[in-house]
């Protein structure tokens, strides 16, 4: 089922060997969850295990969730405040010198509208990609198949469902582009 999860196919999430690793990366979020505030050290390998990159200079304030750790890549320098949700099905990339407000959730996971196959627990995913020096407000919500241009502001609460261009303003639910930068 991993290769299916990996190619974007139609995949059953509670495959052991995917159980197995979403049971890892809840341990390590629940370790980065609890760790000393002020200890950055283990807080930054911890995120280093977990991750399948995090940059350097970068922070995510915990808590912090995700179902594999691995299909995130965190750039450099990049930000991310208080209560991150990464559904990382598919890959995350995050990318150079981004601020992520409190309460930002990164969705790839999808699920079939035909209700047969949903019954059956079967989902998918679709990548998200976040450009370098974006900022997403608190609260934003990317959906599953996202590409945020370079230099874009996404303001607070909005609810991100198609792609946004670079170095524009966008804002509300769904998310729409209210002026250049």
């Amino acid at each position: 089922m991993r290769d299916r999860m990996l190619a974007g196919d139609l995949y059953i999430a509670d495959d052991p060997e995917l159980a197995a690793e979403s049971a890892r990366a809840q341990g390590l979020a629940h370790r980065i969850n609890t760790s000393d505030p002020t200890d950055g050290d283990t807080i930054r390998a911890l995120f280093t295990e977990l991750l399948g990159e995090y940059g350097p200079g970068a922070e995510i304030r915990p808590p912090f969730r995700c179902d594999y750790g691995y299909q995130t890549r965190f750039g450099a320098r990049s930000f991310a405040n208080f209560g991150l949700v990464v559904l990382d099905v598919a890959t995350v990339v995050v990318g150079e010198d981004v601020q992520i407000g409190p309460n930002v959730q990164l969705l790839t996971a999808t699920h079939p509208l035909e209700p047969g196959p949903r019954r059956d627990k079967w989902e998918a995913a679709q990548p998200i990609t976040i450009g370098n020096n974006v900022w997403l407000g608190g609260g934003v919500i990317v959906c599953p198949g996202v590409a945020i241009g370079d230099d874009t502001v996404v303001g607070a609460g909005s609810v991100v469902t198609r792609d946004l261009p670079a170095g524009v303003i966008a804002v509300g639910s769904p998310a729409r582009v209210v002026r250049e930068l």
